[in-house]
């Protein structure tokens, strides 16, 4: 059964850091391309970075340099390091499947608020 539970997001100065855990289950951190996404009411959902199978990692241009995704296998948890934080990336933050097309669901996100 698939399952997602992200933590670790809250209220941080604008510069500040986070880090964001997502537990799986149903997925297998050896084969599949799992990403984190954000949501804020006025855009839909976004992808932000993505991790393959062996461990290549992509990143949107709106956070290159300041989030690393990484992930461990062995605790089937999927990490998304976030660093410089700036208002801009206030937003609920879920992972999942890179390709959208393979998602049957989401879990409830963690939600991540940068503000002075």
């Amino acid at each position: 059964q698939v399952q997602l539970v992200e933590s670790g997001g809250g209220l941080v100065q604008p510069g500040g850091s986070l880090r964001l855990s997502c537990v799986v289950s149903g997925f297998n951190l050896d084969y599949d391309t799992m990403a984190w996404y954000r949501q804020t009411p006025e855009r839909q959902r976004d992808l932000v970075a993505f991790i393959t199978g062996e461990g290549s990692t992509r990143y949107a241009n709106a956070v290159k340099g300041r989030f690393t995704i990484s992930k461990d296998n062995a605790k089937n948890t999927v990490y998304l390091q976030m660093a410089d934080l700036k208002p801009e990336d206030t937003a609920v933050y879920y992972c999942n499947r890179a390709n959208r097309n393979e998602i049957t669901t989401w879990g409830q996100g963690t939600r991540v608020t940068v503000s002075s």
